[in-house]
């Protein structure tokens, strides 16, 4: 496993040289850019800044991993669905351009006016349309497991079931609802076979079992990256430094 960083919200007012730099010096190997952030990459970039930011990012020891976007497609209404799968294939677009691996989607929620299965095949049909358009440039999808009830592991693995897309898969999220007496292990069960990237927060949290998570995360065979995802902080450099130790202590 390795670590990398979510520009959400440690780094979100930084441009791509800065956080290259801060990243650089305190031994992060990747980056998820979170959109509407300073750094700027955005679907709305020419192909000659994409190019630039590929470039830069392909002279750095910082790998641009992936895109974090705010596509979401639990919404019972077709029209609202339809503009954020479009939304998404701009992102996988700008991953294809600029040298990234995968595109970050969410769903939000289960709305309470439309049955669950309806949402959760909605979900699964939007993903799996997103899915086979990535597919032909090389990229993935990674469905954060995120929002009011679609966060609970059961939900977010009968999602990916109905997706049913190998370029389709979960990005863990750290989310006191993956605690099932006192372990993830049963969570971590059923979206194991789907783990595609992996966001952590705070650490030193003791009412989440990381150290349990990073061995089963071993222990499955994950490769990938663990992405830190924490609130911004005055000493940015400093914190990540701290950060990085502990995550080495822990996945020991």
């Amino acid at each position: 496993m390795r670590l990398g960083c979510v520009t959400y919200n440690i780094l979100k007012d930084m441009t791509v040289e800065e956080i290259i730099k801060i990243l650089e010096a305190t031994g992060f190997e990747a980056v998820e850019l979170r959109t509407e952030h300073k750094h700027g990459v955005e679907p709305s970039i020419s192909k000659e800044e994409r190019e630039k930011v590929r470039r830069r990012f392909a002279q750095s020891k910082v790998r641009l991993l992936s895109y974090g976007t705010t596509c979401e497609f639990h919404s019972p209404d077709p029209a609202v669905r339809r503009k954020h799968i479009e939304t998404g294939k701009r992102f996988v677009d700008l991953a294809h351009d600029t040298g990234a691996w995968g595109v970050k989607v969410r769903p939000n929620a289960l709305p309470k006016e439309a049955p669950r299965e309806t949402t959760i095949a909605n979900i699964g049909g939007a993903l799996r349309e997103l899915g086979d358009y990535a597919a032909r440039f090389g990229i993935e999808i990674w469905m954060e497991v995120h929002g009011r009830d679609t966060s609970d592991p059961p939900v977010a693995a009968a999602i990916l079931k109905a997706a049913s897309h190998a370029a389709v898969g979960a990005c863990w999220n750290s989310n006191a609802a993956d605690v099932v007496n006192g372990s993830v292990k049963p969570s971590f069960e059923l979206l194991k076979p789907y783990m595609k990237s992996v966001h952590i927060n705070e650490l030193p949290n003791e009412k989440y079992p990381y150290r349990e998570l990073f061995t089963l995360l071993k222990q499955s065979g994950y490769d990938r990256y663990c992405l830190c995802e924490c609130q911004e902080s005055k000493e940015p450099e400093r914190f990540l430094r701290y950060y990085r130790a502990l995550w080495r202590e822990m996945c020991r």
